[in-house]
C-alpha cells in the first residue's frame, strides 16, 4: 500500500474527530472525549491556534491517520521541540507503513525546523506501538513522571 501525508484542513475535522474518538476507545477512554466537529476546526485551524495537524491517505486519497503536534521549548538546549500530541492509524492499515510515514514525516518537519527532540508518550500497556517506536530508534524516558491538572482539580487550584 501507498501512503502520502498532507496538511489538514478545517474540512477535514469530521474525520479528525472520528480518529480521535476511535483512539480515545482504543485507549479505553471513548469517554473522555469532548471534542465536536465545530471546537476541532476552531481549534486546530483558527486564528488562535497552535498545533498542526496531517492526514495520512492512500493513493486514492482515503485518509487512513493522523496527526497532531505542537512546538515545545527545551530551556537545557535553547530550542525549540516537536511534541506528537496524537497519532493514529485504522486498525486495518496497521502495520502497513502508515504509522512510520506519519513518525517519519515528522521528523522531517523537526529536523528543517531546526527542533532539538521529537517526543511523544504512550501508554505502558500498547505494545504494537512501543514496538514501533523501538524499532525507529526512539528511547524511553523512563526516569520522568508526568502530571496532569484537569476538571475541576484545575479550576479549583487556580481559585486558591
Amino acid at each position: 500500500m501507498s501512503y502520502r501525508i498532507r496538511n489538514a484542513t478545517a474540512a477535514d475535522a469530521a474525520t479528525i474527530l472520528r480518529f480521535i474518538t476511535e483512539l480515545a476507545v482504543y485507549e479505553k477512554a471513548g469517554h473522555e472525549v469532548e471534542a465536536t466537529v465545530e471546537t476541532l476546526a476552531d481549534s486546530l485551524f483558527g486564528p488562535k491556534a497552535v498545533t498542526r495537524t496531517v492526514i495520512c491517505e492512500t493513493e486514492p486519497g482515503d485518509p487512513v491517520g493522523f496527526a497532531v503536534w505542537f512546538y515545545n521549548y527545551s530551556t537545557w538546549q535553547a530550542r525549540k521541540g516537536l511534541y506528537l500530541e496524537d497519532l493514529y492509524v485504522t486498525p486495518e492499515h496497521r502495520g502497513a507503513g502508515a504509522g512510520r510515514k506519519l513518525l517519519r514525516h515528522l521528523a522531517q518537519v523537526a529536523v528543517a525546523e531546526g527542533c532539538g527532540r521529537f517526543e511523544w508518550n504512550v501508554l505502558d500497556w500498547n505494545e504494537p506501538a512501543i514496538r514501533v517506536y523501538e524499532a525507529i530508534g526512539a528511547e524511553p524516558q523512563r526516569e520522568w513522571m508526568r502530571y496532569r491538572l484537569a476538571g475541576d482539580r484545575l479550576k479549583q487550584f487556580a481559585e486558591t
